[in-house]
């Protein structure tokens, strides 16, 4: 039976948490073999810990119609002019600790040419279309708790990091760090939310605060003001239980504290638990990768079916096999709360981005761009697209079609 008076809670970090630098890390290598070439092949893994990153992976920037010895050239140039990129990326976080500094961390970069085996698949030929990078599944959400059609215990959970982030990087709060991780508990009646019941928020800083010792205390009491923001009149109350560095001091952070790996925070990427999760990370990956570009088709064709009126909420599942253009399946489920049958939607969604091929996604949403670092932190959805192509799977041009359906 569904509910519709529960508890739910949802986590995100912050730009600074070891997972997500090396999330910016990864995306930022995407970003420059797609600055260079648009077909480019990448995928990144990174690895962050005590004034070290490392990286690894495959890649392959190969030109249409150049040689082979032009396409290997550039690749190196491409690799040549990725320490500084990182290191760039690092700078921009605020890392200049003594344990972990921008300048200062030992770099080592071990990409190396994507296999053959692999590319013959997924390389489109005369008598083949481009196939899938990877078999898998594949899933978008959408819901109408917040006006960014995201659940709500997410969206909160991501703007008190931003919000934080926000006033470490404009000075106006000089004693917080870029390590950071939130959590909101929510109360629901009717399927509605309409009570905070905690709020954890655990953020590294300085030894200090206005000359005092740094105790959990101090730092609720200084953030206290920048979180209650973030969050709709009414929803806090004084029964609001709040946690801030529950576990005591927290000067020591970042990859200082942790060793950060690329893809381990896919539910915080995505819906917070909210959705089921097809298992695929996104950053350090190019977008012939399914486990991101479909993920990405299916959270625009979920948004558009919410945003145009047709459910309360929207679960999209799309699967491939590796080498194959056309998806092996295409599921939707409304919750109950649809206005219109989801078989209709199972047949016209797919069509509305061109059979839902990796190449017709990549191409309807413009994804061979380099619009992939400034994704890496506060999820990829509930996001407002921008003018350079970034965050286009959050566009809702498809309502009028859709309200047709109706």
């Amino acid at each position: 039976m569904s509910r519709s008076s529960y508890i739910f809670t949802s986590e995100s970090v912050s730009e600074g948490h070891p997972d997500k630098v090396a999330d910016r890390i990864s995306d930022t290598v995407v970003d420059a073999f797609l600055s260079a070439e648009p077909e480019a092949r990448v995928a990144c893994e990174t690895l962050v810990t005590t004034n070290r990153i490392v990286l690894a992976g495959e890649v392959r920037a190969a030109k249409p119609g150049a040689s082979k010895a032009e396409n290997k050239a550039l690749t190196k140039e491409i690799l040549a002019s990725l320490e500084p990129k990182v290191r760039a990326a690092v700078k921009d976080i605020g890392y200049e600790q003594k344990g972990f500094h921008w300048q200062k961390a030992k770099f080592a970069n071990f990409l190396h040419a994507q296999s053959a085996h692999i590319a013959q698949g997924v390389d489109a030929t005369d008598k083949k279309e481009e196939g899938a990078g990877d078999q898998g599944i594949m899933f978008g959400y959408a819901c109408d708790e917040t006006p960014e059609l995201m659940p709500a215990t997410l969206q909160y959970s991501h703007d008190i990091l931003r919000k934080l982030a926000e006033v470490r990087h404009s000075g106006e709060c000089e004693a917080l760090e870029p390590d950071a991780k939130s959590q909101v508990t929510l109360l629901y009646q009717d399927g509605r939310p309409v009570e905070v019941l905690k709020i954890v928020v655990s953020t590294q800083h300085k030894k200090k605060i206005a000359g005092a010792s740094a105790t959990p205390k101090r730092v609720q009491e200084l953030i206290r003001p920048y979180v209650e923001g973030v969050f709709p009149a009414g929803l806090i109350t004084r029964k609001t239980k709040w946690h801030v560095n529950p576990t005591g001091r927290f000067e020591i952070g970042g990859p200082d504290g942790d060793a950060g790996v690329t893809g381990r925070k896919i539910i915080v990427d995505t819906y917070g638990g909210a959705s089921p999760h097809g298992g695929g990370a996104f950053s350090g990956k190019d977008p012939t990768k399914v486990d991101r570009s479909a993920a990405y088709a299916c959270r625009y064709l979920a948004k558009n079916v919410v945003a145009a009126g047709l459910a309360r909420k929207c679960t999209i599942q799309i699967s491939y096999a590796i080498g194959v253009a056309q998806p092996l399946s295409f599921y939707v489920d409304l919750h109950g709360t649809g206005e219109v049958a989801p078989e209709t939607l199972e047949k016209a969604l797919p069509e509305m981005i061109g059979g839902a091929t990796p190449r017709a996604i990549r191409e309807h949403l413009g994804l061979n761009r380099p619009i992939y670092a400034r994704t890496a932190a506060y999820g990829h959805f509930g996001r407002q697209p921008d003018n350079e192509g970034g965050f286009s799977w959050e566009r809702t041009d498809l309502v009028d079609q859709l309200k047709g359906l109706a």
